[in-house]
């Protein structure tokens, strides 16, 4: 059997993505859960102040390995690629449809995630600080976190490892590989989350693909993140905020 090695341009479009995003999600993750790491922050700034600095840390670091770093690798591969082709920017003509599907969105998960929020599946995976104690700093630090970490989350799921995709091998074929890739990375949050992961994907794929861009996915992933967040400090019978 004869095996084609040359890699062509249509291939690279498919070939950068997934592997430079595995790769850059690889960095997140272990980085995430190096006890290592984690212990310079708490040796140096106490077990409540040290917890909040290591996981801001690492969501900034996410936010940059997984979203900034894939889709500047791209656009040194594509220097023709623009903004627009990894959905970045707004389309004027789909503007009314993103508010629309963003709010509509939002309506239903943030009180899917207030109804959620005292279970004990949901207090043991928030909030991600499992700090004691909280204040505006660390809150803060923690909220704006979650926006740049699901900003590069988004640019990668919905647009690096998406819209070159769907230009080389079509639609499904690239809502396949995202269903896959996203899910695998809700697994260790266990089997609700990852059927969750599943169903998303699919939901997110087809509104970034009808609206040309990934901000419905980023402010709906958003929205939920803040109010798990905030609600699970609310309830968590082992934390308090003091302002």
């Amino acid at each position: 059997m004869e095996i084609d090695l040359q890699i062509h341009h249509q291939d690279l479009k498919v070939f950068i993505p997934i592997v430079v995003g595995l790769i850059s999600f690889i960095i997140f993750w272990f980085t995430h859960k190096s006890k290592k790491i984690k212990f310079l922050f708490l040796e140096k700034y106490g077990t409540d102040l040290g917890s909040a600095k290591f996981i801001i840390f690492t969501k900034h670091l996410g936010g940059f390995s997984m979203g900034i770093l894939p889709a500047l690798v791209y656009f040194i591969a594509f220097p023709e690629t623009t903004l627009a082709q990894l959905g970045l920017a707004l389309p004027k003509n789909t503007i009314l449809m993103t508010i629309f599907y963003s709010l509509g969105l939002i309506a239903f998960v943030i009180p899917t995630a207030v109804f959620n929020a005292k279970k004990e599946k949901n207090l043991k995976n928030y909030p991600q600080i499992r700090a004691k104690v909280w204040n505006k700093k660390i809150l803060g630090g923690h909220l704006f976190s979650w926006a740049t970490y699901l900003f590069g989350y988004e640019l990668l799921f919905r647009g690096v490892l998406f819209f070159p995709l769907v230009e080389a091998i079509g639609l499904w074929p690239a809502i396949a590989v995202n269903i896959g890739m996203y899910s695998a990375t809700h697994i260790a949050k266990g089997i609700q989350e990852t059927i969750g992961a599943f169903v998303i994907s699919i939901i997110f794929c087809l509104l970034t693909i009808q609206t040309g861009t990934i901000w419905i996915a980023f402010f709906v992933h958003l929205a939920m993140a803040w109010t798990n967040a905030l609600t699970a400090l609310k309830y968590h019978p082992e934390m308090e905020y003091v302002d």
